[in-house]
């Protein structure tokens, strides 16, 4: 597999080595020995799996307790994947990345504790699947405003989101509970 550094040192780009002929393809979505020896040591803990219409937008979401590293896969579709660092001590405090994941590229993004995450659909329908380094504590989940100016994601939308209530909701990067 091919890890690309982003922006944001710890988000990383990877591409995985992929098979593929006449009949179809095969590529190692998870290696744990693979992904240590590119830096990324983690232990997953949960699979999720959701099917998103075009124009919807999840997040930014994020566990202040229970925090979750999540490895993101699109599986049907396209859409726009983005990390925002949320560790105040952080030189890349506020700052985030986006790239665009698709079933055609089959390339997945690490987004490691300590970020805030979420993604906008940009095909009719996308299938995403992550791996989740903790389990789901919605207690403990938190969400910043996908379009807080401060932050200034260029998401690639044309018009208003689909969003939940919960997203809708979400508070501004400086009025919310962050890591140290």
């Amino acid at each position: 597999m091919k890890v690309i550094p982003t922006r944001l040192p710890e988000v990383l780009l990877i591409e995985p080595k992929v098979f593929g002929d006449s009949r179809g393809f095969f590529f190692e979505s998870w290696n744990a020995r693979e992904f240590e020896r590119a830096g990324i040591p983690a232990t997953f803990v949960q699979d999720n799996h959701s099917r998103s219409a075009k124009g919807v937008l999840r997040g930014l979401h994020y566990q202040m307790r229970q925090p979750q590293g999540k490895l993101i896969r699109v599986i049907a579709g396209e859409i726009f994947d983005v990390a925002v660092d949320i560790r105040r001590g952080s030189p890349t405090f506020g700052k985030w990345e986006g790239a665009r994941l698709s079933a055609e590229s089959k390339t997945m993004l690490w987004v490691p504790i300590g970020f805030a995450h979420g993604f906008c659909v940009l095909s009719d329908f996308t299938e995403v699947l992550y791996k989740a380094t903790e389990f789901y504590a919605p207690e403990h989940e938190r969400c910043i405003l996908w379009n807080d100016p401060e932050i200034g994601i260029e998401w690639p939308l044309s018009g208003a989101p689909l969003l939940s209530p919960k997203d809708a909701a979400g508070q501004r990067l400086r009025d919310a509970q962050v890591f140290p």
